[in-house]
């Protein structure tokens, strides 16, 4: 009951996405009909429009060639089955055990403004207070007053902890923030930091700082780095990925937004070209539209042909 709430959100979330795959696909088959070049063509050009990327479109397409000969009978279901396995197959998925081993369990979430890292947060911390966690905030971003503004708003809505202090060093709030966490066991702590570029140096300066910090007061901290990218940036958001890694360890993404966007592929585009997966995915406004990434899930709630 829980994977069908779960699945079915996920669908609808997807539906802009999913409508765009099966609407192009659908006008392709009508029962069984016979494969030709200019379906393969158009199959191509949904899997790119979808920001899956040339390259694995391509593939695909090969792959297409060869298990459905030119001029063969086909359906269009087993046209989309092919699809979705090939997918999966190629995303090469392994499962890990994220759970939090010790107190606090330390979330540091980067990103640059603009792609819902606030948001995030507040998802990420009802996320864990919804398992009996007690989670602590921490406004490390204290360049904007808006941004602290904006973390107290989540705090209150998802029920956590807020740690901030206005015009201030965010290594000294993340400091004591960590302190006061070690010492009253806070299962969760989950830092916010300032929005900024790869290129902004003073900023990659000062998030270097932080994690120098959070290593110095709780050694093996943080636990995990997680950027929080906008899906709907499509092709984008993927060249943002893989810049921001090369200046700073990210073991986890965040990808916001599905729910915007009809270019849903831009997730499996990821996973396909970047050796960071996936963790999290927000798929709608509310606090409690967040998932753990599920790559079967996914393609198949991306892919499937039902109303939904």
């Amino acid at each position: 009951m829980v994977f069908s709430s779960a699945f079915n959100r996920l669908k609808k979330g997807l539906s802009r996405s999913r409508t765009q795959f099966n609407n192009r696909i659908s006008k392709l088959f009508t029962g069984s009909v016979p494969l030709t070049e200019e379906m393969l063509e158009e199959i191509e050009e949904i899997l790119i429009s979808a920001d899956i990327g040339v390259e694995l479109s391509m593939l695909i397409i090969e792959d297409l060639r060869k298990n459905f000969p030119l001029n063969q009978v086909v359906e269009m279901e087993t046209v989309i089955e092919f699809l979705k396995t090939d997918l999966i197959k190629r995303m090469d998925i392994e499962e890990t055990d994220l759970e939090p081993q010790e107190k606090p369990h330390v979330i540091l979430v980067v990103g640059v403004n603009g792609v819902g890292k606030t948001t995030s947060i507040g998802k990420l911390a009802h996320h864990y207070i919804n398992q009996g966690k007690q989670v602590l905030l921490v406004a490390g971003d204290t360049f904007r007053a808006a941004a602290i503004e904006q973390l107290a708003i989540w705090s209150t809505r998802s029920g956590a902890e807020l740690m901030k202090k206005e015009v201030a060093d965010p290594s000294a709030v993340v400091y004591d923030a960590l302190q006061s966490a070690r010492q009253r066991g806070i299962d969760i702590v989950i830092i916010d930091t300032a929005g900024r570029l790869h290129t902004q140096k003073n900023l990659m300066d000062e998030l270097d700082k932080i994690q120098r910090v959070v290593k110095k007061v709780i050694p093996g901290a943080p636990h995990e780095t997680v950027l929080t990218i906008d899906a709907t940036t499509g092709q984008n958001a993927l060249i943002q990925a893989r810049q921001f890694s090369q200046v700073t360890p990210v073991d986890h993404l965040f990808l916001t937004k599905l729910d915007g966007t009809a270019k849903g592929g831009i997730a499996i585009a990821i996973h396909h070209k970047l050796d960071i997966p996936v963790r999290y995915i927000g798929i709608g406004e509310k606090i409690g539209d967040i998932q753990n990434f599920d790559a079967a899930r996914y393609v198949e709630a991306l892919f499937e042909v039902s109303s939904g």
